[in-house]
């Protein structure tokens, strides 16, 4: 499973109308005049300087103001330069070393570098720059296998470019195709990752119809054969910039595996919150009923948790995302919609609370923690079922994954508590069912708040924490709060 980004410069007019069956993220980045009094000259760009000196990785005085190393090394124009600093990108990771020049230089790139490695910005900054040159309308379109992902690049490029008044929008795209300016030249950036094989469809029905003089960028954190695929059909004399191995994951992340029977899998993972309380965590499950379940479980143990899944509508896991991020809630069950691109700084803990039938996918999992420098935990279960998965994932990041700790009694002291809120988070999970089989049952956001359903509210006789519930309540807390 690869994350894979793409950029196309279009020479000539386009018009592409695909008929695609699944939907698919789009972003327009267009160029939109800045008022008069924030209007810029855009600076000349800066040829390419000598690898970085160690005095420029280090502040320049004690008020620890690093200098304009964006400009002196990459060539990236002072305007982009600024907006950098005011985003807190005080130098240049090393895929962005070694991208963005040669980006500048009018290439094909191909840039693989690990998770979490700004890989974003090595091509975003060339995109802006490029727009810079020659403002356009329209100028860069991205396709990506998540809608969250989309938004999140649209934030990036309309912080990078708020100076010069960049604009983005997000919406999906289906059937109705690609349609382009006829007035401008147009350009085309895909933000992808062949998760499928009716994606990989979509992708090389959109390439055979897009023309043959363009530039491309492809920018992955893994390399598979469908990839190389891709850019033998897609790239033409492509420079290769390669920070990292093929399949490789940051040194700050300590990686753990727990052995356990299926069965028990709820109890531990409730001990594991418990024992790790106070961090923030991301839970991938392997399907969206399982994310919804669990969610569910864990708020009737008293914790925080949110559930983000492919059927939800897309303002609830927007909602639901913007909460996690906001740290209104600790906890978030995902399945691989948020395994690609996101970027959530203060997630401390990834669980795979079911392994990745692929490999690939676990590289891409870990990533959203130990990002840009910063330490990060991650915890695989693995069941008497996932014994070969779990071998596949350790042969391909090549190293042998120690055992987390945990107290076998202990976590039996749970078994009682747990399968109480698995009972409830079963009747919910029915009630939830029987309601979107109703005609019309109104428009509630009732997939990521407490009070998801109404079941709790039944069994404690109406009451938020009276009855039964109440009692319910005062368990889920202790077992969270670390009470055996």
């Amino acid at each position: 499973m690869l994350g894979v980004h793409i950029f196309e410069v279009a020479k000539r007019n386009v018009s592409v109308t695909s008929h695609l069956n699944t939907s698919v993220s789009r972003l327009f980045l267009r160029y939109a005049p800045a008022s008069p009094e924030s209007r810029r000259t855009p600076t000349p760009a800066r040829p390419p300087a000598l690898p970085l000196p160690p005095h420029l990785s280090t502040p320049t005085s004690h008020t620890g103001v690093f200098p304009a190393v964006f400009a002196v090394l990459q060539g990236v124009t002072e305007v982009l330069c600024e907006a950098c600093d005011q985003l807190g990108w005080k130098s240049p990771t090393k895929i962005q070393v070694e991208a963005i020049p040669v980006a500048l230089q009018g290439k094909d790139v191909i840039g693989l570098a690990e998770t979490g490695s700004g890989k974003t910005g090595a091509f975003a900054l060339p995109i802006l720059q490029s727009l810079l040159s020659s403002p356009q309308r329209l100028h860069t379109l991205v396709l990506t296998p998540t809608r969250e992902l989309a938004f999140q690049i649209s934030e990036q490029f309309e912080a990078l470019g708020s100076s010069i008044g960049v604009k983005c929008g997000t919406s999906p795209l289906k059937a109705d195709g690609i349609h382009r300016s006829r007035h401008s030249d147009t350009g085309m950036m895909l933000n992808f990752t062949c998760c499928n094989s009716c994606f990989s469809f979509q992708v090389d029905k959109i390439l055979k119809v897009i023309p043959r003089d363009r530039r491309t960028f492809l920018f992955s954190a893994t390399m598979t054969k469908k990839v190389q695929k891709l850019q033998r059909a897609a790239l033409k004399d492509p420079v290769k910039c390669a920070v990292s191995t093929k399949y490789s994951t940051v040194d700050k992340l300590q990686q753990y595996y727990i052995f356990i029977p299926s069965k028990y899998k709820d109890c531990y993972l409730v001990s594991i919150l418990n024992e790790l309380a106070g961090n923030s965590f991301i839970i991938f499950c392997s399907t969206c009923n399982n994310a919804q379940r669990v969610a569910l479980l864990l708020r009737n143990l008293g914790i925080t948790a949110i559930p983000l899944h492919g059927q939800m509508s897309q303002n609830k896991r927007l909602g639901s995302l913007n909460k996690f991020k906001s740290k209104s809630r600790s906890v978030l069950l995902a399945t691989d919609v948020a395994s690609r691109g996101l970027d959530i700084p203060h997630v401390d803990c990834v669980i795979n609370y079911d392994i990745p039938t692929h490999s690939k996918d676990y590289i891409h999992r870990v990533g959203r923690t130990a990002r840009a420098g910063r330490a990060g935990k991650s915890i695989t279960f693995v069941t008497q079922y996932d014994v070969e998965l779990f071998q596949r994932i350790e042969s391909l990041i090549g190293k042998k994954l120690p055992a987390f700790p945990t107290q076998e009694d202990e976590v039996m002291m749970l078994v009682e508590r747990v399968s109480e809120a698995q009972r409830f988070a079963r009747l919910e999970m029915k009630e939830q069912h029987e309601k979107r089989k109703r005609p019309k049952g109104g428009d509630r956001d009732e997939d990521d708040t407490e009070q998801a359903s109404g079941v709790r509210k039944k069994v404690r006789g109406g009451g938020r924490g009276g009855g039964d519930g109440g009692g319910m309540k005062k368990k889920g807390g202790a077992a969270w709060r670390g009470g055996r």
